[in-house]
């Protein structure tokens, strides 16, 4: 048994759907489901050799919840120190110190651990909104940098994704759908193909409000696929079946 020292304003939640504990805070930082989506949607290598890097990794919610994908290596990048320690203090919660490392900086400054095209899956779960000078932002620090584009922003996550990439290599990104038009930008002008593009809506009629995005590395023009949308919540307010599975587990 790991013994771990919680914080006071820490708890210590599972997602149930798997193995997977994690250390929370409200005051600072908590997963939302948008976390557990791009963790599903991401495919990962499944052999040893490989190296998956999630970026903007928060308190290391993606990296965890993908890690009984793949028998290879994930780095997790934070820049803020707080989240970055609670992200290493759930990896050796869960006796993953073998297979994740989580690195403490800016994701511009990538390649001082991880060298340049030497990932095989990038992923990120980015600040949402633009850091706009009459943007209102959350008075509380952690969740303002989180939520907005104060200490990056969209155009250096995807260049930095690309430097990362192998020739071939695949990105995943969840972001909001009114900033589709300008990730697809930005992709095509760092060398990376969109492949699979999936809309999450809140409740049946209602209008997206997430998206998740594969893209490969030098990938060919064209085939981009659009399967089936996540609806998170049925008619009656229930979570559907996809989603209950994702965070609960089958029943």
């Amino acid at each position: 048994m790991v013994k771990l020292t919680l914080k006071p304003d820490e708890r210590i939640d599972q997602l149930y759907s798997q193995d997977i504990q994690i250390i929370q805070s409200p005051e600072v930082f908590a997963f939302s489901l948008d976390a557990v989506l791009l963790a599903d949607f991401a495919k990962l290598p499944l052999r040893a050799s490989s190296q998956t890097v999630d970026l903007c990794a928060g308190n290391g919610a993606v990296g965890l919840f993908m890690s009984h994908k793949t028998h290879g290596k994930i780095a997790e990048v934070e820049i803020q120190p707080r989240l970055a320690d609670m992200a290493r203090r759930s990896v050796a919660l869960n006796q993953l110190d073998d297979q994740m490392t989580v690195y403490e900086g800016d994701l511009a400054q990538v390649n001082q651990w991880i060298p340049k095209d030497s990932a095989d899956v990038v992923t990120c779960n980015p600040p949402y909104f633009e850091d706009l000078p009459d943007s209102q932002k959350n008075p509380n620090r952690y969740l303002a940098i989180a939520r907005h584009e104060i200490l990056t922003n969209l155009a250096t996550i995807v260049a930095t994704t690309s430097g990362l990439l192998k020739m071939n290599g695949k990105a995943y990104f969840v972001h909001r759908p009114d900033r589709l038009f300008q990730l697809l930008q930005l992709m095509a002008a760092n060398r990376l193909a969109p492949k699979r593009i999936r809309l999450v809506h809140p409740k049946p009629n209602k209008e997206a409000n997430m998206v998740l995005v594969e893209a490969i590395k030098d990938g060919k023009p064209g085939g981009v696929r659009f399967p089936a949308p996540v609806t998170v919540y049925d008619a009656q307010g229930n979570y559907t079946p996809e989603v209950e599975a994702l965070l609960y587990g089958r029943q």
